[in-house]
């Protein structure tokens, strides 16, 4: 463990960044009263949801050129994203992806989720390490298609620690994508991944891999979130009591402040705010949740809701009740500021 850190780490040193500045127009007007049924659970975005209303129909064109745009403009967050969720929308409906997979057979973004496609079908496979083994040489296509596109590598990452490669290979692959991307966020997920996968001390090591990665990231980066992805983990498997409560506090804090950047009431950050809202709830800090519920509007998300329950939007929607019930009895104190 010890020494995966100390070869993972400095990758994060090599690409740091200055902070961007805070961007505010003033104050969010505050933001209208969502009912229950109003909530949308995993909602896709506007450049999303077109795309997926044209593969239910089996047209693939729609999501070539969505693909293709985030790789000519380097949006590799949204890429990652949205091939992620192509794929998973692939695993039921997959005629118009093979439609496409024939018609285009060395596009980059069709190679990119046909390997988040065989990837995902592995890890549901019960001899899942052979079968990742064999969806290799896909993932190998998909990287050396456009060598700009960290997203490949972010899958070869998921790959890895789901073939149980040694910490060498993954520290190769580890640098090849932060090489292309120093900040992206789903590759230092998976490196979080990984390493909370290493050892019985690994949420130490997790923290500081992402504290460290937070420090040097954008200040509008997700991977300012990274934090907070540890802090859940540590809450949610009883281990909180095994790390300082200031540094639980400080992970909610900086999400809060990357909330503060991003748009209100708009799908894109719902994962990140979903996650907060988690976590600000179980370290008792309800205004805090509620003023994250005011930004989140009416999207709802299957992480983290789903490891607590079978049905994440019931679960967000209690842990959403019981917020508002709070704040009408005026048991709410008010919100912390970061």
């Amino acid at each position: 463990m010890v020494g995966t850190m100390a070869l993972l780490l400095p990758f994060i040193r090599s690409g740091r960044m200055t902070p961007t500045a805070a961007h505010s127009a003033g104050p969010e007007p505050d933001a209208p009263h969502v009912g229950d049924e109003e909530v949308l659970l995993d909602a896709a975005d506007s450049r999303l949801a077109p795309v997926l209303v044209a593969a239910a129909r089996g047209e693939h064109t729609p999501a070539a050129a969505l693909l293709g745009a985030t790789r000519a403009a380097a949006e590799w967050e949204r890429r990652d994203r949205y091939a992620v969720r192509l794929a998973a929308f692939a695993r039921s409906r997959p005629e118009w992806l093979e439609t496409w997979r024939a018609a285009a057979p060395h596009s980059p973004d069709a190679l990119l989720v046909e390997a988040q496609l065989a990837v995902d079908r592995a890890w549901r496979s019960p001899a899942r390490t052979e079968a990742l083994r064999e969806v290799s040489p896909l993932i190998t296509r998909a990287a050396r298609s456009d060598d700009r596109d960290p997203v490949p590598w972010r899958i070869a990452l998921d790959h890895a620690r789901g073939a149980r490669a040694g910490h060498r290979y993954f520290e190769e692959l580890w640098e090849a994508a932060v090489r292309r991307a120093p900040h992206h966020y789903g590759c230092h997920v998976a490196a979080l991944r990984y390493l909370a996968a290493s050892g019985r001390d690994a949420h130490r090591a997790c923290f500081d891999f992402a504290d460290r990665a937070a420090q040097d990231a954008p200040a509008d980066s997700f991977v300012q979130a990274l934090p907070l992805r540890v802090a859940f983990a540590c809450l949610a498997d009883g281990r909180a009591a095994w790390v300082e409560r200031e540094r639980l506090d400080a992970a909610a804090d900086r999400g809060i402040a990357l909330s503060a950047l991003l748009g209100p009431a708009d799908p894109w950050p719902a994962p990140v705010r979903n996650l907060l809202i988690h976590v600000l709830a179980r370290l008792d800090r309800p205004s805090d949740a509620l003023e994250q519920l005011r930004l989140n509007g009416p999207y709802a998300t299957s992480f983290p809701w789903e490891r607590e329950s079978e049905d994440p939007l019931g679960r967000f929607l209690q842990v959403r009740g019981e917020l508002l019930e709070a704040a009408a009895e005026g048991s709410a104190p008010a919100p912390r500021r970061p």
